[in-house]
């Protein structure tokens, strides 16, 4: 029976920075913590750091069964009543 690689699932929060206009986000239990003008390049960059660190920080995990999920958070435009 071939063998079954359990997924593990880090959560990155993001969050969008008006100021600088960029997602910033992290990840504690990687540990990683990068920006980007996209979610998409916010989470290739966190991605890149995971391969990085994970040896080290994780050395029992098998990489192929390793998951990022972004949770992000970006405040409601307020808009005046019309």
């Amino acid at each position: 029976m071939p063998t079954t690689i359990r997924p593990t699932i880090f959560t990155v929060s993001a969050r969008w920075d008006d100021e600088a206009q960029v997602w910033t986000g992290s990840c504690d239990a990687i540990p990683a913590a990068a920006e980007g003008a996209t979610l998409d390049e916010l989470l290739a960059r966190v991605s890149a750091m995971a391969a990085d660190v994970l040896p080290d920080n994780h050395p029992d995990l098998d990489r192929a069964g390793v998951f990022l999920q972004i949770t992000a958070l970006q405040e409601i435009e307020h808009r005046p009543a019309a």
